[in-house]
């Protein structure tokens, strides 16, 4: 049984980079989510709202989203990924990489619906309102993306718990690679 959970432990260099390329990540997704805002000082729409500056919340929501893919990819091509912890982490990897591929789509629709004409109060409250909700939608995504790669964290320092069990082997407790015999002679 021992062997067995040795076998599927990652290595805890391996599990304290990854935890620390998740954090970052997951610091990247909250800072953009705080960051990129729609509404004004007073909580409002501007009256104007300029695509230029709405349609760069998702050039950076994409940015943000290829960096969490591929962290999902190179971590499912890692031989990590295949033991229990390992898929743990995987799913949430794979969680986060497709919420924040959600989160472009609803930042470049409210760019799109800025650059509509409102005709009349009316289509400019529905306008508005739309914006509101295609923007937060798209903040949410990227919050939630930031869970996601947190609960994988969790996941790997929960694992290293599990090296306090089965601490790695000091020098002296590895035995010494036998020697290589000798060469034989061809006569």
């Amino acid at each position: 049984m021992s062997a067995d959970v040795r076998r599927q432990l990652i290595p805890r260099g391996d599990v304290l980079h990854l935890i620390g390329a998740l954090d970052g990540m997951k610091a990247k997704l909250l800072d953009a989510a705080e960051e990129l805002q729609l509404l004004d000082d007073a909580g409002q729409v501007p009256a104007a709202p300029v695509y230029a500056d709405l349609i760069q919340h998702a050039a950076a929501a994409q940015d943000l989203s290829r960096d969490v893919v591929r962290l999902a990819a190179d971590f499912a091509q890692s031989p990590h990924s295949t033991n229990r912890a390992g898929r743990a982490v995987l799913t949430h990897l794979a969680t986060a990489a497709t919420l924040s591929s959600h989160a472009t789509p609803h930042f470049a629709e409210t760019a799109e619906t800025a650059l509509t004409q409102a005709s009349g109060p009316t289509h400019g409250h529905c306008r508005a309102n739309r914006m509101v909700i295609d923007h937060a939608t798209a903040r949410a995504y990227l919050r939630r993306a930031s869970e996601s790669l947190r609960d994988a964290a969790t996941e790997l320092n929960d694992h290293l718990g599990l090296h306090r069990f089965f601490p790695e082997p000091s020098r002296q407790q590895i035995p010494p690679s036998p020697l290589p015999g000798p060469a034989s002679r061809h006569h």
